[in-house]
């Protein structure tokens, strides 16, 4: 089996990542991420994308530290130019990403997962952090920014600093992740959950997650223009005819 593949059922599109031991990645891995995550996107059967580990302990422990310590400085830079370019597109996808955590997620793997619109965790003994600090580094693949626009700016700023990773129930209590489940029900919840994310009207969710993420960059009043946008664009799409025929005539819509 590859390190990456890509797995299709029920209109999710799971990326499954399969590197021994910890699901450590180089810039061959992010490549690959790269060319699959774009044969999601691009896929029509494909309504969500979920990325999800093979492995038990891992989700995915970040970066191969013994290979970046052996590259030089410009190889090291490569490999987080397209550790950015990873989550650039899972951020800016026009469908929802979702981060399934199941195992140790530090470093560059918080930083996969906090690309993704949505992360669910099992309450598995594993940790989540970002230690970069405790290498004399700091994140670099977008972790001091997604962080402080997931949670609270100083709770997100004490956690960068001391490195000290943190259990799954906390990072569900500060809200680093949307829901948190038993790990012998994981699997079945998670695919429940994605199904239903599935079966909802994918023109909109993806016109809400540009109005959400774009506007926070912009002023109020440039974010209620674009939500206006977004908002018109929508009227003549056949996801919503069907919406509004199915409640007109009181039955569960079938968006395609």
């Amino acid at each position: 089996m590859k390190m990456i593949g890509l797995k299709i059922k029920n209109r999710i599109g799971y990326i499954v990542i399969n590197k021994p031991k910890a699901n450590s990645y180089d810039i061959d891995f992010m490549k690959l991420m790269a060319d699959i995550i774009d044969e999601a996107v691009a896929n029509d059967e494909v309504k969500v994308i979920a990325i999800k580990s093979k492995l038990k302990k891992f989700f995915c422990a970040g970066a191969d530290i013994n290979m970046f310590q052996k590259n030089t400085t410009d190889q090291n830079k490569e490999m987080v130019k397209y550790a950015n370019l990873v989550a650039e597109k899972l951020s800016k996808s026009p469908k929802i990403t979702v981060a399934l955590l199941n195992g140790h997620t530090l470093g560059g793997g918080l930083e996969l997962a906090l690309a993704c619109d949505i992360r669910l965790a099992s309450d598995a003994e594993y940790l989540i952090g970002l230690p970069e600090v405790k290498l004399g580094l700091m994140p670099g693949n977008g972790g001091t920014q997604r962080l402080i626009r997931r949670i609270n700016l100083s709770r997100a700023l004490e956690f960068l600093l001391n490195g000290d990773p943190i259990t799954p129930d906390q990072a569900f209590e500060i809200g680093l992740v949307h829901q948190f489940y038993p790990e012998s029900e994981f699997n079945t919840l998670t695919a429940e959950y994605l199904e239903k994310l599935a079966s909802g009207p994918a023109q909109a969710m993806s016109a809400i997650k540009q109005a959400v993420y774009q506007g926070s960059e912009m002023s109020l009043e440039e974010g209620l223009q674009l939500e206006t946008e977004l908002a018109n664009s929508l009227y003549d799409t056949d996801d919503a005819k069907e919406g509004l025929k199915s409640f007109v005539e009181r039955r569960k819509p079938t968006y395609k």
